[in-house]
C-alpha cells in the first residue's frame, strides 16, 4: 500500500474528500456487517415465529462479542491515528500488535465460558420452551463464529485507523456477500434450518478473517504485525482502555437491553420477542452505517489531533454532523413510509407481530433523527482521547438511562411501555450530548486562540 498517500490524505486533503474516502468504505462495510443479522431474520422468519424469536434472543451474545472487539480495535484504532499522526511509527506498530493479541485471547476465554452456560445463558437471553431447541441449534456454531468476529472487528478498526477504511471494506464485503449466497442455499435449498442460518454466518466471518490475514502476511499495512512488537506496557494499555472500554461497555449495554427487552416481552409471547428483534436489527443497520462512516472520521479527527491541525478537526466535525443528520433524517421517513412493508419482509405469518413492530418502529425512527449528532460527538471524543466524555454518554443511553425506564414503563404502561422505554432514553442522551459538545466548543475556542 501507498503509505505516503494515506498520510497525505489525512493530513492535506480538503476535510470533505478525506471525510468521503475514508468513512464511505468503512460505512459500506459496517452496512454489510449488519446485513448478517437481517438476512439471518429474514431467512430465518419463513421457518417461524418461534424460529425467529430463538434468533433474536441470541442476537445479543454478538453484540457482547462486538463490544470485545471494540474494546480493542477502537481503543488501539484511536491510538494508532495519534501516534500515526505525532510520527512514532514503532510505538504504532506494539499498539497493533498487542490489541490483535489481546483480542483473540480474551475472545477465546469468553466464548468458552458460554459454550459451558449455554442453557442457563439462553434463558437468561430470554428464551420460552418453546425457543429453546432452536436457540441452541443456531446459538452453537454462532458462538464458535465470535472469536473470529472478534478478530474480525479489532483489524476492521485498526485498518481504518491507519488511513486504510477500502482494505476493511473488502473484507468485510467478501464475508458480507457470502453470508447472502449461503443463507437461502443451507436455510431453504438444503432444509437446515436455524442451524444452516449459524452455519452461513461462521463460513462467511471465516472468509472475512482469512482476507485480514492476507493482509497481515502480505505485509499491505504500513503497521508491522509481529510477536516481538507485543508490548502490554501500561502507557499502552491505558490509552486502549480509555477509549475502547466506554465503547465495549455501551455494546455490553446494548446487548443487556436486548435481553432485559426480551425477558419483559415475555409475558407477551413469542411474537412480542420477534417484534423487538426485527425493529433492533433494523435500527441497527441505520446505527452500524453512522458508525461506519464515523469510523473514518475518528481516524481523522485523531491524526489531525495528534498532529496539532485543530482547525482541520472543527471542520471535520461541522462536515460530520451535517452529513450524517441528512443520512438520519431520509432514514427516519424511509422507515415511516415503508414501517409495514419493512416488518412483512421478515414475518409474513404473524399479525401480531405486525402490529407491535409497527409502533415499536415508528416511534424508533422519530428519535434516530437525532442519532447523527449524538455520535459524531461520541466519536469525537474518541478520537481525542477523552475517556470521561465518551464513558458518560456510553453509560447513558443504553444503561442509566434506558434501564431504570423499560423496568418503570413496562409496570405502568405493559406492552407499550416496553416501546416507548427506548425513545426516552434517546432523547435523555440526546440533551446529554448537547451539554457535553457545549463544553467541547469552549475548549476549542481555547486551543484554537492558542494555536494562532
Amino acid at each position: 500500500m501507498d503509505t505516503n498517500k494515506n498520510l497525505k490524505l489525512l493530513s492535506e486533503a480538503s476535510t470533505s474528500k478525506a471525510l468521503f474516502k475514508l468513512g464511505i468504505p468503512t460505512m459500506i462495510g459496517m452496512m454489510v456487517s449488519a446485513l448478517y443479522n437481517l438476512v439471518d431474520a429474514y431467512f430465518v422468519g419463513t421457518l417461524g415465529t418461534s424460529q425467529q424469536a430463538a434468533v433474536a434472543a441470541v442476537f445479543p451474545l454478538g453484540l457482547v462479542m462486538l463490544g470485545v472487539g471494540l474494546l480493542f480495535g477502537s481503543g488501539a484504532g484511536s491510538y494508532l491515528s495519534r501516534l500515526l499522526g505525532d510520527g512514532q511509527r514503532q510505538k504504532a506498530d506494539e499498539c497493533a500488535s498487542t490489541a490483535i493479541a489481546l483480542a483473540v485471547i480474551s475472545a477465546i476465554v469468553i466464548v468458552g465460558i458460554m459454550l459451558a452456560a449455554m442453557n442457563p445463558l439462553l434463558r437468561l437471553l430470554g428464551c420460552t420452551e418453546t425457543m429453546l431447541p432452536y436457540a441452541r441449534e443456531y446459538g452453537i456454531p454462532f458462538i464458535l463464529g465470535l472469536v473470529v468476529n472478534v478478530f474480525n472487528a479489532t483489524m476492521s478498526n485498526l485498518a481504518t485507523g491507519e488511513g486504510a477504511p477500502m482494505y476493511s471494506m473488502r473484507s468485510m464485503l467478501l464475508g458480507g456477500v457470502s453470508n447472502i449466497i449461503l443463507d437461502p442455499l443451507l436455510i431453504t435449498t438444503f432444509h437446515m434450518g436455524v442451524f444452516g442460518a449459524a452455519i452461513a454466518t461462521l463460513i462467511s466471518r471465516l472468509i472475512s478473517f482469512s482476507a485480514y490475514l492476507l493482509y497481515i502476511f502480505q505485509k499491505k499495512s504500513s503497521i508491522h504485525f509481529s510477536v516481538k512488537n507485543i508490548s502490554p506496557n501500561k502507557k499502552l494499555l491505558t490509552e486502549i482502555a480509555k477509549i475502547g472500554i466506554p465503547t465495549c461497555v455501551y455494546q455490553l449495554l446494548c446487548s443487556v437491553a436486548l435481553s432485559v427487552m426480551n425477558n419483559l416481552a415475555l409475558p407477551y409471547g413469542d411474537a412480542a420477542i420477534a417484534a423487538v428483534g426485527i425493529v433492533s436489527r433494523i435500527i441497527t443497520l441505520g446505527f452500524m452505517t453512522i458508525m461506519g462512516f464515523l469510523k473514518g472520521y475518528q481516524t481523522f479527527v485523531g491524526f489531525n489531533y495528534g498532529a496539532g491541525n485543530y482547525a482541520r478537526v472543527r471542520s471535520a466535525t461541522q462536515t460530520a454532523i451535517l452529513w450524517t443528520t441528512i443520512f438520519c433524517a431520509v432514514s427516519c421517513g424511509a422507515m415511516l413510509l415503508f414501517r409495514v412493508p419493512l416488518i412483512l419482509a421478515f414475518n409474513k405469518n404473524d399479525p401480531m407481530v405486525l402490529t407491535i413492530g409497527t409502533k415499536a418502529l415508528v416511534f424508533q425512527a422519530f428519535t434516530f433523527l437525532t442519532a447523527g449528532f449524538q455520535y459524531v460527538y461520541t466519536t469525537k471524543f474518541m478520537g481525542l482521547g477523552k475517556g470521561m466524555e465518551g464513558s458518560l454518554v456510553s453509560l447513558g443511553r443504553q444503561g442509566f438511562f434506558f434501564l431504570p425506564f423499560i423496568y418503570l414503563f413496562t409496570k405502568i404502561w405493559g406492552l407499550n411501555g416496553l416501546i416507548l422505554a427506548q425513545p426516552t432514553a434517546d432523547i435523555l442522551s440526546l440533551l446529554l450530548v448537547v451539554f457535553l459538545a457545549g463544553k467541547n466548543k469552549k475548549e476549542e475556542k481555547i486551543i484554537l486562540a492558542r494555536a494562532v
